[in-house]
């Protein structure tokens, strides 16, 4: 059974940071892309990082500089360390994991966890 547990959310002020974890089970870890998504409410589902299984990562413009995607393969665990938080950051965040980058950009991936709630407040 394929499950992505996503954790580390809670509530922060404003300029404040969070670690997000999410530990990935049921299928071979380093054949996916692991990414990050997050859905304020009110809003739709947006990609906010994304690692590759050779390390690559990649960004959306607005975090850029503030969070840090990495992968710890030995413990099929993804991390997303987001510091300088902003109001505009408060939403359930998402991991999930597909095999083709393709389908992360296109918010298809093969496989959804469930979301961690990140609070920011001003």
């Amino acid at each position: 059974e394929v499950q992505l547990q996503a954790s580390g959310g809670g509530l922060v002020q404003a300029g404040g940071s969070l670690r997000l974890s999410c530990a990935a089970s049921g299928f071979t870890f380093d054949d996916y892309a692991i990414g990050w998504f997050r859905q304020a409410p009110g809003k739709e589902r947006e990609g906010v990082s994304c690692i590759t299984s050779d390390g690559s990562t990649y960004y959306a413009d607005g975090v850029k500089g503030r969070f840090t995607i990495s992968s710890d393969n030995a413990k099929n665990t993804v991390y997303l360390q987001m510091n300088s938080l902003k109001p505009d950051d408060t939403a359930v965040y998402y991991c999930a994991a597909s095999r083709l980058i393709e389908a992360m950009v296109n918010l298809m991936p093969d496989y959804w966890g469930q979301g961690t709630l990140v609070t920011v407040s001003s």
